[in-house]
């Protein structure tokens, strides 16, 4: 197989959710191109990437996002912190893909039964904060909690749903990146994956 390149309809931010999510479909239906089929060679055959997408989403062991979107080396960049977490190498590594390789979509992809989320919705019930670094997490997925309610009995998937938006709206306020977005070059979705069934769904806007 030749190494993948951006086609004129990836380069647009519609062109890129399109072909994305073309791929979730083939993955759900049992069908992808890639799949998990992949060797050294097809690595070496890559050559000089060129992504059309950058991928945030968790580090959960189920939700691989090179698979559930079936893509192959060179495709996407793909970035993984606990429910998507931003820190500054978040940012800076989006600005990067974003600045300097042209990539013109940014998804910020959740899933259902998060668990770095269930901890937050934990330690704002009971009002025990984690020690270590896991606080940093739970401070910064904490906020979506807040404004669900963390005594509100769908908080959990609410939750996911919200933080989700958050994280949307902070990277589409970066320094970096508002112009390229209000200018419509770039475009930042939010997206939740289904454990149950494979599939991605877009997030309407509020």
């Amino acid at each position: 197989m030749p190494p993948p390149s951006r086609t004129p309809a990836t380069r647009t931010p519609r062109g890129a959710l399109a072909e994305l999510l073309a791929g979730n479909r083939r993955f759900v239906s049992g069908q992808p191109v890639h799949g998990h089929d992949v060797t050294a060679a097809a690595a070496v055959a890559s050559g000089d990437q060129q992504p059309y997408a950058v991928v945030l989403g968790c580090i959960d062991s189920r939700v691989p996002l090179e698979a559930i979107f079936d893509q192959t080396f060179g495709s996407i960049c793909v970035i993984r912190t606990g429910a998507h977490v931003l820190d500054r190498a978040v940012l800076g590594s989006i600005e990067f893909v974003v600045g300097e390789l042209g990539v013109p979509l940014v998804m910020v992809l959740g899933h259902e039964r998060c668990g770095a989320v269930g901890s937050a919705v934990e330690a704002l019930r009971t009002g025990r904060r984690p020690a270590g670094s896991l606080a940093y997490l739970v401070a910064r997925i904490a906020p979506a909690v807040a404004e669900v309610g963390a005594d509100d009995p769908q908080v959990h998937p609410l939750a996911v749903r919200r933080h989700v938006r958050r994280t949307v709206t902070m990277l589409s306020a970066d320094d970096l990146l508002a112009g390229p977005v209000a200018a419509g070059r770039v475009a930042v979705v939010g997206a939740l994956y289904d454990l149950a069934t494979g599939e991605v769904a877009l997030l309407p806007e509020e």
